[in-house]
C-alpha cells in the first residue's frame, strides 16, 4: 500500500454524519497519509441491492468502480458498506468476467476503518484521549461479514481517559438492518429497545460503534426513552485530543 487513502464517506455520513467523515480523515491524516475524497463519489448501491433490485445496484456499483479503480487504498466509516463492496459486488456481477476481475482487483484495496488502522497502518495507540465512559456496539455487517470485533476495542483501549464497560450481550442487532427497520417498524422498534436496556445496564454515558446507520438507530431509541446517553463514531474518539 502506498501513502495516499481516498475516502468513500457513504451516503449515511455525506447526508446525517459529515464529522464522522472529517475525524476520519483527521485520524488518517495525522498517522502520516495523504487524504483525499473522490468528488464524483455517490453510493456503494447496497439499499438497491438489500430491496432486490439487482440491475440497479449494478449500475450504482459498477459507477463505484469507475470512481474509486484508481485510488490506492479506500477507506470506510462503515462495516455495512464496506461489506458490500469487498462481498457483494462480486456477487453482483459474478456472470460479468470482465468487470468481475476489475472487482477482485479493487475489493484487496478497501478497507473499514478500524482495519485499516490495525492492519494497515500497524497502529493501536492514535494519541487519542477521550475523558468517558464509553460501551461498544457491534454492527452486524462488521462483524458477522468483515469478523471485525477486536480491532476497535483495541483502539478503544489505547485511548487516554476512557474507560470501555462492555455491554451484554455486546454483539445482538440493535434493529436497523436498512430497509428492514421501513418494512419491520415494529419489530425494528423491539429491537432497538432490548439494545438500549443492554446499554443502560452498562452505566456507560457514550455509544461508540462503527456504522453510522446503527448509531442513528440507538440515538432514536436513547433520545424517545429520555436517556442522555449519547453516541458517537469511533473515528470521533479517536480524534479527540
Amino acid at each position: 500500500m502506498g501513502n495516499r487513502v481516498s475516502l468513500f464517506v457513504t451516503c449515511m455520513v455525506d447526508q446525517l454524519f459529515p464529522k464522522v467523515g472529517m475525524a476520519m480523515a483527521r485520524v488518517i491524516e495525522r498517522l502520516g497519509y495523504q487524504v483525499d475524497f473522490p468528488e464524483d463519489q455517490t453510493c456503494c448501491g447496497q439499499p438497491a441491492f438489500n430491496s432486490g433490485y439487482r440491475g440497479e445496484a449494478r449500475i450504482v456499483a459498477r459507477y463505484f468502480l469507475d470512481t474509486f479503480e484508481s485510488s490506492e487504498c479506500i477507506v470506510v466509516p462503515s462495516g455495512s458498506c464496506t461489506a458490500m463492496v469487498v462481498h457483494h459486488f462480486a456477487e453482483l456481477f459474478c456472470k460479468d468476467p470482465a468487470t468481475l476481475a476489475r472487482v477482485h482487483a479493487l475489493e484487496k484495496r478497501v478497507f473499514e476503518f478500524s482495519t485499516f488502522l490495525t492492519k494497515v497502518a500497524g497502529v493501536e495507540d492514535v494519541g487519542a484521549h477521550l475523558e468517558d465512559v464509553v460501551t461498544f456496539h457491534d454492527g452486524c455487517h462488521g462483524l458477522r461479514e468483515l469478523g471485525v470485533r477486536d480491532a476497535p476495542r483495541r483502539l478503544l483501549a489505547h485511548v487516554r481517559g476512557l474507560e470501555l464497560r462492555e455491554m451484554k450481550p455486546a454483539e445482538e442487532c440493535c434493529g436497523f438492518g436498512g430497509t428492514f427497520a421501513v418494512k419491520f417498524a415494529e419489530l425494528s422498534g423491539a429491537m432497538a429497545n432490548t439494545k438500549i436496556e443492554a446499554i443502560l445496564g452498562t452505566g456507560a454515558r457514550t455509544v461508540v460503534s462503527l456504522d453510522p446507520s446503527c448509531l442513528m438507530q440507538i440515538q432514536g431509541a436513547l433520545s424517545r426513552a429520555g436517556s442522555d446517553v449519547r453516541t458517537m463514531h469511533l473515528a470521533e474518539v479517536l480524534a479527540s485530543r
